[in-house]
């Protein structure tokens, strides 16, 4: 594994979600829905959300992931590229682009793991370099991560059943995107 400054970081494995992950999945999505019942947003998820057949489509698509670190599964989320309904109207703000997009869904972790949405998203940003999440107002530690990570907050949507989430959005800056920034561009 690599090191820096003397730190070993754990680095996991992000793998398509299989049919034979399910019941270990359900058993993540309920430790899930208890952390975050237990930490001020009972209602994000309530006591079934996501629902099995919503996974089912997810891994059918290929847009379930898991992240496993020594060959436990300790992370899950949905990404799927390409526009996604539930952001096609933002109130109170605005995209910061209409450029072709990933969205994170259905993020959890094990509790007892430390930096798995880092993870997760540094293996988002590898496939992507626009990228939207969002989440429910009372999701306090997921919406310091979001932030943390240099996210933007751009409004809110209504998810499916016309619940209200704040969306946020990254763009990957310009010098990192390939083309010439107009610093690069005076040295040529």
């Amino acid at each position: 594994m690599p090191e820096r400054d003397g730190e070993r970081r754990k680095c996991g494995v992000i793998r398509p979600a299989a049919m034979d992950d399910l019941p270990e999945l359900l058993a993540l999505y309920a430790k899930a829905r208890d952390f975050m019942a237990a930490h001020g947003n009972p209602t994000q998820w309530g006591n079934s959300s996501p629902a099995v057949w919503v996974l089912e489509e997810d891994m059918r698509r290929k847009r379930l992931f898991i992240c496993e670190r020594e060959g436990k599964v300790c992370g899950v989320f949905a990404f799927p590229i390409g526009a996604d309904p539930t952001y096609e109207k933002v109130e109170g703000g605005g995209w910061l682009s209409d450029a072709p997009y990933g969205t994170i869904h259905r993020l959890a972790g094990e509790e007892t793991e430390r930096g798995i949405f880092e993870e997760c998203l540094s293996w988002c940003r590898k496939q992507i370099g626009h990228i939207r999440i969002d989440t429910h107002e009372n999701n306090g530690i997921m919406r310091h991560l979001i932030e943390k990570n240099g996210f933007v907050r751009c409004g809110i949507i209504h998810v499916a059943d016309g619940s209200p989430r704040i969306a946020y959005e990254w763009i990957r800056p310009e010098r990192e995107n390939g083309p010439a920034g107009p610093e690069q561009e005076k040295d040529r």
